[in-house]
């Protein structure tokens, strides 16, 4: 696999979504080897829901860094995941991570789920 890296990641995560991701990364003490993959799969409430987690990089991954963050996206899913911005939020009713997908035509309430 390559190890070059893509500069524009096709999504922006907040300052505070990345602080949280590597609050994560290190309390699982995951290698360099590992990076975050963001993606959608089929299936949830309205269709497709969003991969957000920690992975080895796989074949035709585009890979990006971010913030000293390696990101792996399969090209094929920047068509859903253009343009989407990933936050943190961390308030008494609230706790998590937020997509907000410009690409989304419906969303369902528990907010990991979307159409395209």
């Amino acid at each position: 696999m390559s190890d070059s890296v893509t500069k524009l990641l096709p999504i922006n995560i907040t300052e505070n979504a990345i602080k949280q991701l590597h609050k994560i990364k290190e309390a699982q003490s995951l290698t360099n080897d590992h990076g975050l993959r963001i993606g959608v799969k089929g299936g949830g409430c309205s269709g497709f829901s969003y991969v957000l987690g920690f992975d080895l990089q796989k074949e035709g991954d585009q890979v990006y860094d971010l913030d000293g963050l390696k990101v792996f996206m399969e090209k094929s899913h920047g068509l859903y995941l253009l343009g989407m911005e990933i936050d943190w939020l961390d308030g008494l009713n609230n706790r998590g991570f937020i997509f907000n997908n410009p690409n989304a035509t419906d969303t369902c309430g528990c907010g990991t789920s979307f159409s395209a």
